[in-house]
């Protein structure tokens, strides 16, 4: 069904950019082309860099641009812009933003993908550039701000921090009245940070906030304040630091606000999608409805420009090589008017991109994606309609141990030569597998597939449950039930792999040794009658014992396709069939399995010579899949991370962006999609609930992808420490001993709890400064008045008092003595041009731990368990060494 929808195509900021279309070579002279994050806010119209230091920090008066560029391995830059909108920006503010984002993706050649962003709102990409939070302040530009002071302690504000995997901090009043017991709240009073924990919050958030406050003391103060942390369930274990609060904040109320539910989920995974056609129509944008999910490429025309509404989610605007300069030059303000017409929230989000430059999200919205001039890989996997060819590589087990990324990308945790067990299920229990038959399985039955391999001396399993098209619910119930006894036998440490029959992943076929061979139904049960049929046809697929299975096909002529060898049974004779497109190593594979299924003579019969006995066993001569036009070479879609969560009874998940071990939660359920399968990675500590749910949640997003995905794609089951190569291969830099010590919150705040001593000195400044004692209260108090305190580097009212210098130990300046120095002065210098003192060898020591973290994409800790060549390999890519 179509439809048109037309507005005015109306120029909000026309004002605006007939100011600025002059400026475009000054505005972008000092932008650098380097892998980087670069922030700008708009200030009297203008473009305005944001120093280093300031990053995460956001006034709700301004608005921003965010241009952030990323290498990738083998391929050009990846370069998005975002620009973000602060909840009391002006309009004429925000359309300056959306200009200076249009020339600036101009500029850089139309290769960015351009993002709105709003206060509240933002992407998970967005928020993955800060890694340690987002801070909204109040105000803006015009209020006085030009930069972070890190040498001025006269601050006190109280931070409201909500979050789990993204985390925002808004400042609010300084009262106990802005507490509730659900959250977390940090009181900074310049020279010590206070974060005070709701008794119902979790671990993961506790964390997350005191990254936070290290990233607050190492930015703003020059990691030269310090951090207590005071658990609101327990707040008798810290009296040092309540008394402290008690000084600014006044004595506690009997009771605080109940925890406050988020003002929205997270984004969801929904199944809506649209693509619609847009063009102008006498002086009218018309908005015209292509096609609804799945999606294919071919729908795109380089002459157009298009918009798919992925609804509930983003509406992303394409613009195709061809389309005009104009039509290139509206596709922000076109994707904001088609908001407006359907009347979506203003907060929804938009993505703009250029044809060639498209985002990951925007291709899994298709049911498949082809690069064009798409050279092949390691895996390249080709698609001819309904034939599919694996192209696999045979490698050296220790090659995939020592690199994880290969065995990733060829999902082979090694080369297959491992101990394999094989149990069916029967009377609902397990019964081992005759090893004569191994690799025979029926389409009535189902499998446990138990494989057992080496890697560095110690033993790992994959569980694999192999479900017959045939089985009974009863059977694979009890397939499921017998894995669960398998695997506590194993202590939980195999990695479960659900395989549904036809579906099965590479690993499996592997180790079969190219005789593995599905019966399309009866039961592999010792004296079970099987029907018989004196014709049974066999597709063969595969090129070497590591990919090839034989699958029992209707025994017809429709069946067979030009690209694959087909068996053919018959009374008398075993025909091995060859099409055109098949290869010699094809045909080498298919006899070594025709040899394991019949012991008649072997007839070949090249396509288009075959005798007429041949098409009379088929049942007669009739069409078949031989359009050489199919082929074409499927793109390996980038990985995925997502935080899997039910707590709203609906399951929701979280994209993480950028991600890293580290985004790994042990609270949470992960899903890693990989396309070909999809990971569930389990934390330890990680609910009942969402655990017993993991398998049904993975299903229910591959039912729901907007892409139309296979709902049988293997789904594979990891608990945390058992993790195989498979997928750690994903992750760079995968560390085999992080969850080994202790847990990472306890850890830093263990590392904390010796600061009490400096705690007297803190408390008599603030009551010196008039907070406190008989004086000042703050709300909440027994009095009250205007609170004095600063919110960002300048005064709220004249009346403020100035907290006096805090006897703080002394900070050393020399670097023999440990100061942390900016990293321009570090990266990419030869060694006559560091700062006396500093041993080119070891320039990472003189990094602040934000700054470590950024370089280096680890922290010290994890840093430091790494071997030796790879510290070096992550140093040279920052440029330290």
């Amino acid at each position: 069904m179509e439809y048109k929808t037309e507005w005015k195509n109306e120029g909000p900021w026309s004002k605006s950019n007939k100011m600025m279309k002059d400026d475009f070579p000054d505005t972008f002279r000092n932008i650098s082309r380097k892998a980087g994050l670069q922030i700008w806010t708009i200030n009297n119209m203008k473009m305005v860099s944001v120093p280093t230091k300031a990053f995460g920090n956001f006034f709700e008066g301004d608005c921003y641009i965010v241009l952030n560029i990323r290498e990738n391995k083998g391929a050009a830059q990846s370069i998005d812009v975002h620009y973000w909108i602060g909840n009391s920006s002006s309009q004429d503010e925000q359309g300056a933003a959306a200009i200076y984002v249009t020339q600036l993706d101009e500029y850089l050649g139309g290769s960015p993908v351009q993002y709105r962003e709003v206060q509240g709102y933002e992407s998970p990409q967005f928020r993955s550039y800060f890694k340690s939070g987002i801070i909204y302040k109040t105000g803006g530009v015009s209020s006085g701000f030009t930069h972070v002071d890190t040498n001025s302690y006269n601050i006190l504000r109280l931070m409201h921090v909500k979050g789990k995997k993204h985390v925002t901090a808004k400042e609010v009043e300084v009262s106990w009245n802005s507490f509730n017991n659900g959250d977390i709240f940090l009181l900074d009073t310049g020279k010590l940070i206070v974060q005070w924990n709701g008794p119902q919050s979790n671990r993961t958030e506790k964390l997350k906030a005191v990254l936070l406050a290290q990233d607050i003391r190492d930015r703003e103060r020059g990691g030269r304040a310090q951090i207590g942390v005071v658990e609101g369930s327990n707040e008798r274990e810290s009296p040092e630091l309540m008394k402290i609060m008690t000084t600014v904040l006044g004595e506690k109320p009997n009771k605080l606000k109940d925890a406050i539910p988020d003002e929205k989920h997270d984004q969801m995974q929904t199944n809506s999608v649209r693509l619609y056609h847009v063009f102008e129509n006498g002086g009218n944008l018309v908005v015209q409805e292509v096609a609804t999910q799945p999606l294919t490429q071919d729908l795109l025309l380089s002459s157009d420009c298009f918009i798919v509404d992925h609804k509930g989610s983003s509406v992303m605007v394409w613009k195709g090589k061809r389309a005009s300069k104009v039509e290139r030059q509206e596709a922000m303000n076109r994707a904001l008017g088609y908001i407006k017409a359907k009347n979506y929230p203003p907060s929804t989000g938009v993505e703009v991109m250029s044809e060639g430059g498209e985002s990951a999200m925007f291709k899994h919205l298709f049911k498949s994606w082809t690069e064009k001039g798409q050279t092949k890989g390691l895996g390249s996997t080709h698609t001819v309609g309904k034939i599919a060819k694996v192209d696999q590589v045979k490698f050296d087990v220790m090659e995939l141990h020592a690199h994880p990324e290969l065995a990733a990308q060829q999902r082979m945790v090694d080369d297959a030569s491992g101990d394999v067990t094989v149990w069916r299920i029967e009377n609902l229990e397990l019964v081992e597998v005759d090893p004569k038959t191994l690799g025979q399985f029926y389409g009535g039955d189902c499998y446990l597939v138990l494989y057992t391999y080496l890697r560095s001396n110690q033993k790992q399993y994959i569980l694999y449950m192999w479900q017959g098209r045939h089985a009974t619910q009863d059977e694979i119930a009890a397939c499921a039930y017998q894995a669960v006894t398998v695997d506590s036998k194993y202590n939980g440490a195999p990695v479960q792999v659900r395989v549904v029959m036809g579906k099965e992943p590479r690993h499996f076929l592997a180790i079969f040794k190219g005789k593995f061979i599905i019966f399309e139904g009866g039961t592999g049960r010792a004296g079970a009658a099987n029907p018989e049929s004196s014709t049974r046809l066999f597709q063969v697929r595969g090129t070497n014992e590591m990919n090839t299975k034989a699958t029992e096909v209707p025994a017809r002529a429709s069946s067979l396709n030009s690209n694959d060898v087909f068996l053919l049974k018959t009374d008398r004779v075993c025909y091995l069939w060859y099409g055109k497109g098949c290869s010699g190593d094809e045909r080498v594979m298919a006899k070594t399995t025709s040899d394991v299924l019949f012991r008649q003579d072997k007839q070949v019969v090249m396509e288009g010579q075959e005798p007429a006995n041949f098409w009379v066993a088929l049942g007669g001569k009739s069409s078949y899949a031989s359009d050489k036009r199919l082929q074409k070479e499927e793109l390996i879609h980038s990985p995925r991370l997502f935080e899997c969560s039910n707590q709203t009874g609906r399951f929701r998940m979280t994209e993480v962006y950028d991600f890293a071990q580290s985004d790994l939660d042990e609270d949470d359920v992960m899903l890693l999609d990989t396309w070909e399968e999809l990971f569930l990675w389990i934390g330890k500590h990680a609910n009942k609930s969402e655990t017993t749910d993991a398998w049904k949640s993975a299903q229910e997003y591959l039912r729901s992808h907007p892409a139309g995905r296979d709902p049988d794609t293997p789904i594979i089951s990891i608990k945390q420490g058992n993790e195989p190569p498979t997928f750690t291969g994903w992750f760079d830099a995968w560390d085999p001993l992080k969850w080994k010590g202790e847990n990472a919150y306890e850890g830093m705040k263990n590392k904390m709890s010796d600061q009490v001593d400096y705690m007297a000195h803190i408390t008599a400044d603030l009551s010196n400064a008039g907070i406190g004692g008989d004086g000042y209260r703050a709300p909440g108090g027994p009095m009250s008045s205007p609170p004095p305190y600063r919110t960002h580097g300048f005064e709220i009212s004249p009346k403020s008092p100035t907290i006096p210098k805090a006897k703080i130990p002394p900070f050393f300046t020399s670097v023999e003595s440990g100061k942390y120095l900016d990293p321009k002065l570090l990266v990419n210098k030869e060694a006559s041009e560091l700062p006396e003192g500093v041993d080119p060898s070891q320039r990472e020591e003189y990094l602040s731990d934000v700054d470590f973290e950024s370089l280096l994409g680890t922290n010290r800790a994890d840093f430091q368990r790494l071997p030796k060549w790879r510290q070096n390999d992550l140093k040279k890519k920052a440029g330290l060494f």
